[in-house]
């Protein structure tokens, strides 16, 4: 049986870790060439350490010259690029402690959410589509968030930033896909990336579970799956789409919880 992306080349950013990682791995072991980039380089390199064949790279998403730089090495290197994983993104501890409500954003905040989310993905589709193009077309896959389709008491700058994203995914299927280039956007729910088991508290954990429809949390390799069928030719009839990936969370009525709880003590989904 033939590996599914078989001499593809593919490029995940912000893949030192979680997401990033994940799915980086698992476009390896679909068959994909994969290629590492990070603003943090050492993290890159230990993922990549991971994965046979897998190359690192040190990027900046808010350096457009980095960013070509990056784009023009692999098609030096390789030769094509025919995936494009836009996954990183800026949500460290010190910009969701600036990331308020509206009144209360830092505007710092604002900005780099904007720098990182959307024009890093801006850039980084606008230095690739031309090498997909020339190499008979190519996947872009945006990772975006519930954020972005649902308001918050806090995350500003972080939802908006996801909402951006889901209309530049449909903005660059307009206009590239008769070049046979695709471009499709996860709607991603929690995920359980280390990161957030370490730093989110089991109460926490707990509000969120009832909130989905699936009988537990997302993994990091739930996302993965999705990453490699929107890079396969499983999915050549989908684009412009955002999909959701959220284990049901955004399906289902807001008061889907407290019902919940209601019927268990009624015992009956009568009312």
């Amino acid at each position: 049986m033939p590996v599914r992306l078989e001499g593809r080349i593919a490029l995940v950013t912000g893949a030192g870790g979680g997401i990033g990682a994940a799915s980086a791995r698992r476009l390896a072991t679909d068959g994909a060439t994969v290629v590492l980039a990070d603003i943090d380089l050492a993290a890159a390199e230990a993922a990549a350490d991971t994965i046979p064949g897998a190359v690192p790279m040190a990027l900046d998403l808010t350096e457009e010259g980095a960013v070509k730089a990056v784009a023009d090495a692999i098609v030096a290197r390789f030769g094509r690029i025919d995936i494009l994983h836009n996954n990183a993104a800026i949500q460290n501890d010190a910009q969701r402690q600036k990331d308020l409500d509206v009144v209360n954003l830092d505007v710092a905040a604002w900005d780099m959410a904007m720098a990182v989310n959307v024009r890093g993905a801006m850039l980084m589709s606008k230095h690739t589509i031309p090498h997909m193009i020339a190499a008979g077309g190519g996947s872009i896959i945006h990772s975006a968030s519930g954020f972005g389709v649902q308001g918050e008491s806090t995350l500003t700058a972080y939802g908006s930033s996801k909402a951006a994203l889901i209309h530049l995914n449909r903005m660059i299927a307009t206009q590239y896909g008769k070049q046979n280039v695709r471009s499709n956007c996860m709607v991603i729910g929690f995920v359980l990336t280390p990161l957030a088991v370490e730093s989110t508290p089991d109460v926490i954990k707990d509000i969120l579970l009832t909130h989905h429809l699936t009988p537990r949390l997302g993994r990091p390799e739930d996302i993965a799956d999705l990453v490699a069928f929107l890079a396969s030719e499983e999915s050549s009839f989908i684009t412009g789409a955002a999909i959701p990936i959220d284990g049901g969370v955004t399906a289902h009525q807001p008061s889907y919880a407290d019902f919940q709880k209601l019927f268990a003590q009624i015992g009956s989904t009568k009312l």
